[in-house]
């Protein structure tokens, strides 16, 4: 089961499906109530912050799915690929770490996924902000 869902399903409206999944639940709830503030009434919001939860709720139907590299349970690159052959669109997926960005990109090459995140880095947690902006405005078409 989730930790927490942000928004209830309302009546008769299309509701993205975000999912967060994040060992470390400060970094969960800091991300989904930045989304909720942000993009009210957008999106259905779920954190996971074991990921062996998240996987039965890992489908096509999914808009955006946010995975931690570095997660006790499951490296976030085998997390990345189960969401794949479960259906999740790669362009879809925004990895986040710890790790340096080049060491990132080398891990995960163009194609597969849509962005890797330093969340330490101010500088990338702005572009990170840049990106989903874009992407929520996306879903909104």
């Amino acid at each position: 089961m989730c930790d927490k869902i942000c928004f209830e399903e309302k009546e008769g409206a299309f509701l993205s499906r975000i999912i967060i999944v994040d060992d470390y639940k400060p970094f969960c709830i800091m991300w989904a109530d930045f989304l909720a503030s942000n993009y009210p009434g957008k999106a259905i919001i779920q954190i996971f912050t074991n990921p062996f939860s998240a996987m039965p709720h890992l489908d096509s139907n999914i808009s955006l799915l946010l995975i931690d590299y570095e997660m006790p349970q499951i490296d976030g690159k085998k997390f990345l690929e189960y969401a794949a052959s479960k259906g999740v669109k790669r362009s879809r997926m925004i990895v986040t770490s710890a790790k340096d960005i080049n060491e990132l990109h080398k891990i995960f090459p163009p194609g597969s996924c849509l962005a890797v995140i330093n969340k330490e880095d101010p500088a990338q947690n702005e572009a990170f902000i840049m990106i989903l902006d874009s992407f929520m405005k996306k879903l909104e078409c």
